[in-house]
């Protein structure tokens, strides 16, 4: 029987982020196979001197599948190394499809995504009550089309929190169909290579979100993170959840 392979997300890219299950298994394995471009070389402090080390960024599908078939195959313990989590923008269908193919098991580890690191360090809950309850994942579309039924413009309608990824070469168009919903004053936070060392986040009203962009010369790893709890993290007058309310009864605090 072949060996799994195994789909780990490493996080944003601090090396503290990825998951205990994640960590064990970069520690155990013979091969490595990661994407080079998008995570740094630090969160491969824990592999083994001796593990097989294989940098994807100047590799096609076809060459990465091959070297993962191969490895599993000789009966090694391969780890398919992706930035953030797999299940968000990881190209990861098309290489689950062609081990399926050749009879080789897969099981995927997630990861923090970069919207969740980007809350985490603004301290702002995505999900305010009464204010926003939505959270969107969307990016704009470029040389990966996006279907039309999700167009930015359209998703911008319901001003939820919206994440946008893959989308600083795209900023100026991205801000007008944002602008077609959203107040021009609404808080973006504009965020750089979260998790690795030159770690930067500006957040600027979203009238200003293509100008800093430019300004800044930011160009990828950016993730636009557009929400209305921006403007509400600091309001010690804004809703609070019901689930601690003194009125509200469940399960484990039923009313005395």
């Amino acid at each position: 029987m072949n060996q799994p392979v195994y789909i780990v997300g490493a996080g944003p890219g601090d090396p503290d982020l990825i998951t205990v299950k994640g960590h064990n298994l970069l520690a155990q394995a013979d091969v490595v196979v990661y994407a080079n471009s998008l995570i740094p070389d630090i969160m491969l402090k824990v592999c083994r001197s001796d593990a097989e080390i294989i940098p994807t960024a100047s590799k096609t599908l076809d060459q990465i599948v091959e070297i993962l078939i191969e490895r599993s195959h000789s009966q090694k313990l391969v780890v398919r190394l992706h930035d953030g989590d797999p299940s968000l923008y990881g190209a990861i269908h098309e290489q689950i499809i062609a081990l399926a193919a050749a009879d080789i098991p897969v099981e995927i580890i997630p990861g923090v995504s970069a919207f969740q690191l980007a809350a985490a360090r603004l301290q702002v809950e995505l999900t305010i009550p009464e204010l926003v309850q939505t959270i969107i994942l969307t990016r704009i579309s470029g040389r990966t089309h996006v279907p039309k039924s999700e167009d930015l413009a359209s998703l911008a309608a319901h001003q939820a929190s919206l994440c946008l990824y893959l989308s600083a070469r795209h900023v100026v168009e991205a801000q007008a169909k944002l602008l077609e919903y959203y107040p021009s004053d609404t808080p973006v936070a504009i965020c750089f290579r979260l998790g690795w060392q030159d770690e930067k986040i500006l957040t600027v009203p979203l009238s200003q979100m293509a100008e800093v962009t430019k300004s800044e010369n930011l160009t990828r790893t950016t993730l636009y993170l557009i929400s209305p709890a921006l403007r509400n993290r600091l309001n010690l007058n804004s809703e609070r959840s019901q689930l601690y309310n003194t009125s509200h009864n469940h399960l484990f605090r039923p009313f005395i």
